[in-house]
């Protein structure tokens, strides 16, 4: 397991697009993670006044950095001072809504992993339900 404070250390992001509050897993080829999800986010206030719902580009966002925690953990020190960037998403889908109070699993499982490439199927859980999916390919470079 790795807290706020660990996910911090590793991550490059800050409030408010920090989007993973804690790695509940992590395997040689996978990850799992969590988003607890309040009313207080900053992008409730617009999405969508009277009907709170996360927007899925953060979704697939949160997952993006469940798989970022991933490289940099296995890279170890190799990662200090590079960042991880899309380079494709793929095969998007939606299943549900994520609203206030949920608690969103994060899963990542690696299909590549090799020369700072990293593909990942991953998927977002709302008590046991999918409610996204997607293939994710990210790049890890120098800023």
């Amino acid at each position: 397991m790795m807290d706020l404070n660990k996910i911090l250390e590793i991550l490059p992001h800050r409030y408010p697009l920090l989007l993973v509050d804690r790695v509940l897993d992590i395997q040689d080829d996978s990850i799992k993670a969590q988003k607890n999800v309040t009313y207080n986010e900053q992008f409730f206030q617009g999405h969508f006044p009277g009907l709170p719902v996360m927007p899925g580009v953060l979704i697939v966002e949160a997952l993006a950095q469940t798989a970022g925690i991933y490289a940099y953990d296995k890279i170890g020190d190799e990662g200090k001072g590079k960042f991880v960037f899309f380079m494709a998403i793929d095969n998007v889908k939606f299943r549900k809504k994520v609203v206030p109070g949920d608690v969103v699993i994060l899963n990542c499982r690696v299909l590549r992993f090799k020369k700072g490439l990293l593909k990942v199927e991953a998927w977002a859980e709302v008590d046991d339900e999918k409610a996204c999916e997607a293939v994710l390919t990210a790049v890890m470079r120098d800023s």
